[in-house]
Parts: structure tokens; C-alpha cells; sequence
């Protein structure tokens, strides 16, 4: 199964379906997309009004992957369910914290 995520020179893109208005804000492991797509699943309790699961979703990543929030941005998708996050930091550390937080 292909990553969720692909190299950047300063970090990683990572691809991302939001579930917003959940009852606790989580990562839930991997999911595939019907063109076969990776991504890693994730739930926020924020509404998705005025960009608040957006920064939800932002402070969630930062903390799964051990990067300050400002780190971490919403870069593709900000108003799909289907979102692209850039992480900045050591490409392979934050590849390793990927796995580690998906069971991988």
C-alpha cells in the first residue's frame, strides 16, 4: 500500500480525510480512496465554519508528528473533506512519525 504522505525538500505532504464535528479530535489510521489513493483519517470535534476544523486539523497533525503547530498548514482541499497538509521539518523524521501514529 502506498504512503499517505510523499517527500518534500523541507518536509512532507500528507493526505488527509477530515471527519469534522466528531466527538474527540483523533487520528484513526489509514484509509484508501476509490482511485486507490492513500490517506490518513482524521476527526476533529470543530465545526467546519471559518476555517476552525482547518485549524483544527493543523494542531492535531502538529501533535501527532512532534512539530509546532506554525509547522504545519493546510495547503490543498481547505474546503473538501479530501485535504493536503505540508509539514515542515526532517523529511524522515516526520515520515517515521507517520508510521508510528498509523500502526505502520
Amino acid at each position: 500500500m502506498p504512503a499517505p504522505w510523499r517527500a518534500r525538500a523541507d518536509g512532507i505532504d500528507l493526505f488527509v480525510r477530515l471527519t469534522p464535528k466528531a466527538s474527540k479530535d483523533a487520528v484513526d489510521g489509514v484509509g484508501t480512496a476509490a482511485d486507490g489513493r492513500t490517506y490518513l483519517k482524521a476527526r476533529v470535534r470543530a465545526v467546519p465554519e471559518k476555517g476552525a476544523a482547518n485549524a483544527a486539523l493543523e494542531r492535531l497533525v502538529a501533535k501527532t508528528l512532534g512539530v509546532p503547530a506554525g509547522n504545519v498548514s493546510v495547503v490543498a482541499g481547505g474546503t473538501a473533506r479530501l485535504k493536503t497538509l505540508h509539514a515542515v521539518g526532517d523529511t524522515e523524521r516526520l515520515a517515521e512519525a507517520v508510521m508510528k501514529a498509523t500502526g505502520g
